[in-house]
């Protein structure tokens, strides 16, 4: 079915739109999408390390992480997601007709475009659905299997993931399709700002590009391989292990940054339990690093 006939022109906005739609693609779209490839894949170090990134993450505050969501993370996305739909509808498919490499690529890019937005609202709206009005969640988001993710409980995302093979398939399919728009999208930029125009260029160029896409591929299939595998059942999760992420991560809070931090963390052991929050918290930093047994 063709769809160039119901997409809107760009008019005289052609070449702004387009360049703003390419550089979008890399920054901040593009680097979000690494930063929070490796931070889900912190998972595979153990739930503590991921917990303790989360309330990295989270102990900026709410304000603050609305300040920062929506104008470098949200509104990007969708500016680039809703303008690259309407780019799909008025391209041309030919792939049949001509089935060599680049015409390829230009398809895949633009699937993989419509397959990665799709994932990314579903995505949003699976672990935070969309809206943060407890209404809405409670009313809304919830009963549609919606706002899995819970900041004081990190590993309610891994939970989330487990519920069903259907789930994991999703997010395979939709965290590959990622990867590859965004790194091949890399390689087009560089055609679209001039930074390889010949041939020759374009063939090196090649090389970062797919470097880049299998690394993030082997980061996003690890980090999901994670989540769908961590043990998250409360017997294995020793007691004042869901009091939230403050606890969770409060032997490595008080230590500067650095690789020290990505040491194996701790849970707080059942034995600790009887032991008031605050003796518990004092000995877990000052025992710091703990011992790998």
């Amino acid at each position: 079915m063709d769809l160039s006939r119901y997409a809107p022109s760009f008019g005289r906005y052609e070449f702004v739109l387009r360049r703003l739609h390419s550089l979008t693609g890399l920054v901040p779209v593009g680097g979000y999408l690494a930063f929070h490839l490796l931070t889900n894949a912190s998972i595979l170090d153990g739930p503590e390390t991921f917990a303790y990134r989360v309330e990295q993450i989270h102990r900026l505050g709410p304000t603050t992480l609305l300040l920062l969501e929506w104008p470098f993370i949200f509104l990007p996305i969708l500016f680039h997601g809703i303008l690259g739909m309407l780019i799909v509808m008025r391209g041309k498919r030919n792939l049949a007709n001509y089935p060599y490499a680049g015409n390829i690529r230009y398809t895949l890019q633009r699937a993989t475009g419509v397959i990665a937005f799709v994932f990314i609202l579903y995505h949003v709206f699976h672990m935070h659905g969309w809206l943060r009005f407890d209404w809405w969640k409670e009313h809304v988001a919830g009963p549609m299997a919606g706002a899995q993710f819970h900041p004081e409980d990190p590993l309610s995302a891994a939970r989330a993931i487990q519920r069903s093979l259907a789930v994991q398939a999703i997010y395979g399919v939709g965290v590959l399709a990622c990867v590859y728009h965004f790194a091949n999208g890399v390689w087009t930029m560089g055609i679209t700002w001039g930074v390889w125009t010949g041939a020759n260029a374009q063939r090196w160029a090649n090389i970062p590009a797919i470097l880049l896409g299998l690394f993030l591929a082997v980061v996003g299939v690890g980090a999901l391989w994670g989540m769908a595998t961590v043990d998250t059942s409360p017997q294995h999760l020793p007691a004042g292990a869901t009091l939230g992420t403050l606890q969770r991560a409060n032997s490595v809070r008080a230590m500067p940054e650095g690789p020290s931090r990505l040491a194996p963390l701790r849970w707080q052991t059942a034995a600790d339990s009887t032991v008031s929050p605050s003796a518990a918290n004092a000995a877990s930093v000052s025992t710091y690093p703990p011992s790998i047994p």
